[in-house]
């Protein structure tokens, strides 16, 4: 069965969600795009439209079935479609409840400990009331942390990731009346043949090459294999640990970072020629190309001194950030970053209603919940992130 991932962040139904508005509207609004969903879900399962002769189709539509559901902005009465053979079966209910599970527990223990903001405790009485057991609570978290502990801790062993995406997000935590900052590490594998994965995130107090060889401690602990690039920003703990941990290693520098990092250091007036030759220099993909090009650049601005740091900052770092054109097979997507700054957006979605996490138990549950659904929805698509 081809599964279809969906999100509620159309502007619309996030917004809804936010400001824990609960009447008509809203409602209305999720019920019509859990059905259509849950619809065109049914579509690919029979591989057939209504009424359409096809020779591919496995089964036949057969009406619909009335179900209740929970979710923050109220309950949902839902049309859930069926097929004759009794076998399709929409992944909706799983991949939004165990999202909305880890939210809602967050905000449950924010409740229960007085240390809510406004618009959680709103939301939590909106939903359940005034009177929530500490034992509601455990019961809830009990669904999920096993869950989210055992893919976190799953074996690696059975696939190898040549390129490594890292980084790390910080979040906020209680620890004993005190509200202290985490740091959350997070790494993205990709296969030889394309495909993306969440291979680990791991919530530690900082960054440091301590705490980034600890984690890639726990990757390879895992069954870690095969790594050739690994694609960073520059932070000296964290390209430090990467030269430890992975020996005979090539490291990218992300690109973007490197650039954002030469253009902040050059003057704003009457500097577009510079900033635009910078920029062509990174547009290459054949590393000699670039590297002419860089040279050229030196060149050019070598007696000019309001260039001068920019045009050493560039030298410096110019061999790291091409590593993907000679390791990478050129691809522009091993390039950057871009694509675990995407997936720290989604985490921050969701973790900007808390704000402050309870435990860190909380942080665990939800940055898992949703790192779990992307890696499900990442595995379940057939398309791959890099044709090579």
């Amino acid at each position: 069965m081809t599964h279809l991932h969906f999100t509620l962040e159309t502007k619309e139904i996030q917004n809804l969600i936010e400001k824990s508005v609960k009447d008509d509207l809203s409602k209305n609004i999720l019920m019509t795009v859990f059905n259509q969903l849950m619809e065109e879900q049914r579509t690919q399962y029979i591989q057939a439209s209504e009424y359409e002769r096809s020779n591919q189709r496995v089964s036949q539509r057969n009406g619909y079935y009335e179900r209740e559901w929970t979710t923050r902005i109220g309950t949902l009465n839902l049309r859930v479609p069926r097929t004759r053979d009794g076998k399709f079966s929409p992944t909706v209910f799983e991949r939004y409840q165990r999202n909305e599970k880890a939210l809602l527990a967050s905000m449950l223990e924010m409740y229960i400990s007085g240390v809510s903001t406004r618009k959680v405790s709103q939301i939590v009485e909106e939903l359940c009331g005034k009177t929530i057991s500490k034992s509601f609570v455990s019961e809830l978290t009990a669904q999920l942390d096993p869950m989210v502990k055992e893919w976190q801790n799953r074996s690696l062993s059975e696939a190898t990731f040549p390129y490594l995406m890292v980084d790390v997000l910080y979040i906020k935590v209680r620890e004993e009346h005190r509200v202290v900052s985490k740091s959350c590490h997070i790494a993205l594998g990709v296969t030889d043949e394309g495909d993306r994965e969440i291979v680990g995130f791991m919530i530690q107090n900082g960054e440091s090459e301590a705490s980034w060889s600890t984690f890639f401690d726990y990757l390879k602990n895992r069954g870690l294999s095969g790594t050739q690039l690994v694609i960073s920003d520059a932070h000296s703990g964290l390209v430090s640990a990467i030269r430890k941990s992975f020996t005979g290693v090539s490291w990218q520098r992300c690109q973007v970072h490197f650039m954002r990092n030469i253009l902040s250091i050059i003057p704003k007036k009457d500097s577009k020629t510079f900033r635009e030759a910078v920029k062509a220099i990174f547009r290459f993909s054949d590393i000699q190309l670039a590297r002419a090009a860089k040279n050229e650049l030196l060149r050019t601005y070598a007696d000019n001194k309001k260039y001068e740091k920019a045009c050493q900052k560039l030298d410096e770092g110019f061999e790291d950030a091409f590593q993907y054109t000679v390791v990478g097979k050129g691809h522009p997507r091993l390039k950057s970053t871009n694509l675990i700054e995407r997936l720290n957006q989604e985490i921050r979605r969701r973790e900007k209603i808390i704000r402050i996490f309870p435990n860190i138990a909380s942080a665990n549950r939800l940055i898992g919940a949703v790192l779990i659904d992307t890696h499900e929805e990442w595995l379940s698509s057939p398309r791959k992130y890099i044709q090579f």
